[in-house]
């Protein structure tokens, strides 16, 4: 359901009292223009620094994406749990050893305006470059597409 507040709240006292609901923000998912448009300029600067587009992917995320940090006991494993991350240290806490990740959300779970920040920061390396990008009005217009 996607409503305004008082709408859900109506909703909700008319579903079964024993049961559990979740209520999350709608966010507006990234276009599929936006994605389209960032995967052609990861793939022209990959073709300009003489590297794969899955690794001008992983740097473009590392530098403009959406990320966090977590703190995991070192025992646990997180490949399978996670496709985009790094370690950034270990430590040692009342005698358990701890690893820190800083784990990264792929560009396909970005909502429109995290997709926006991402493509200015592809659009800034490609500039960097030479390479030829849309202007910023042309770019806005990727969002609502």
């Amino acid at each position: 359901m996607l409503a305004k507040p008082k709408k859900i709240v109506e909703w909700l006292m008319d579903q079964d009292k024993d049961k559990l609901y979740e209520i999350k923000e709608y966010k507006e998912k990234r276009s599929l223009s936006q994605n389209a448009y960032a995967w052609k300029l990861i793939t022209e600067l990959g073709d300009v620094l003489r590297k794969s587009k899955e690794e001008v992917y992983l740097q473009m995320l590392k530098d403009y994406g959406q990320s966090t940090i977590i703190v995991v006991a070192s025992d646990i494993n997180i490949l399978g749990y996670f496709k985009y991350y790094e370690k950034i240290k270990s430590f040692m806490n009342k005698d358990k050893k701890f690893d820190e990740y800083k784990i990264y959300k792929g560009s396909s779970e970005y909502d429109s305006k995290e997709m926006s920040i991402f493509i200015d920061g592809i659009v800034q390396e490609c500039q960097n470059v030479g390479i030829e990008t849309l202007t910023p009005d042309e770019i806005a217009r990727l969002e609502i597409v």
